[in-house]
């Protein structure tokens, strides 16, 4: 079993991620932010910098968190998708180098002035997607798909449709985020939309997850359809059925890992996150470490042994 986390939500200095991963005994990072740069935008001198620290570290990159075709990707974007494709395509030497075969990716932004799943757009992300994970298939990576704040996102049902459409690929699977169907709309039927259920979405993409994000909260709708309001939480004080998908992935075999990921300290795409006084950084350590111990004695309460 592995565990990891997006060590950025500590700090965007690797020296930081890679001291906190040690503190809590794991030697696995899900790779983000580095002084502000992703796997597949820094330079070459800074990736050297990179894995000669990882290296002598001893911690492994086992997914890298990327921004390939993410929440700020339009899907009818040629600059956009153009810029994901050279992300995808500078990272994944490095991927190969630092021995990691995984990258979280997406499937575009959900957008605002159309349907977002209306037939002629679904071809368009389709078929981008079909190509970024053409890219990765040839190159030995596997393209983890995670139901954020994009179409697959949408619904259990989008992301059950995106599979479909991708097709029959050993390079293609689903990272699970327990917490983000607890603050997207459950894009099924008719408007308005409610939240959607972690359990629901889960229990229907389960034998695709290969990897699992660990968040969890509360959010209230609004009634003009926006994004809901937040409220982070640790692991199981939630809505996103953290308990019940932790039993269950138990009693289903899972053998991947679990990645945390509580936005409880910083939220990454918070541009008034990053706040670099000694005290805001004791309190992104602490709360991570203690996010970090308190997921074990759930994994613990649901029956895990390790």
């Amino acid at each position: 079993m592995i565990f990891s986390g997006f060590t950025d939500e500590v700090s965007s200095s690797l020296a930081d991620q890679i001291a906190v991963t040690k503190e809590l005994g794991w030697s696995n990072i899900e790779m983000r932010d580095v002084d502000d740069k992703l796997l597949g935008t820094m330079t070459d001198e800074e990736f050297d910098k990179v894995y000669q620290m990882l290296t002598e570290s001893g911690v492994k990159l086992h997914c890298y968190g990327s921004a390939v075709a993410n929440w700020r990707r339009h899907p009818r974007s040629a600059q956009d998708f153009e810029e994901t494709k050279n992300e995808l395509l500078t990272a994944i030497p490095r991927m190969q180098k630092l021995g990691c075969k995984l990258i979280r990716g997406m499937s575009f932004l959900m957008t605002p002035d159309e349907e977002p799943d209306s037939p002629e757009l679904e071809q368009i992300i389709f078929a981008k997607v079909k190509e970024l994970v053409k890219i990765c298939e040839d190159n030995g990576i596997v393209y983890g798909h995670e139901n954020c704040m994009n179409y697959g996102g949408l619904s259990y049902l989008h992301t059950l449709k995106l599979l479909e459409a991708v097709g029959d690929t050993k390079a293609f699977t689903l990272i699970y985020d327990t917490g983000n169907p607890c603050f997207n709309y459950r894009h099924i039927g008719q408007k308005p939309y409610p939240l959607q259920s972690s359990w629901e979405f889960y229990k229907m993409v389960r034998p695709y997850v290969t990897h699992v994000h660990i968040k969890d909260g509360t959010a209230l709708p609004q009634a003009d359809g926006n994004r809901p309001s937040a409220r982070f939480t640790f692991a199981g004080d939630g809505n996103g059925d953290v308990r019940a998908i932790m039993t269950d992935l138990r009693e289903t075999g899972y053998d991947g890992a679990f990645s945390m990921e509580p936005h409880m300290g910083s939220i990454y795409h918070d541009p008034n996150g990053n706040v670099n006084s000694p005290e805001a950084k004791k309190f992104r350590h602490d709360i991570y470490v203690e996010y970090c111990k308190r997921f074990m004695q759930l994994l613990r309460e649901c029956g895990w042994q390790f």
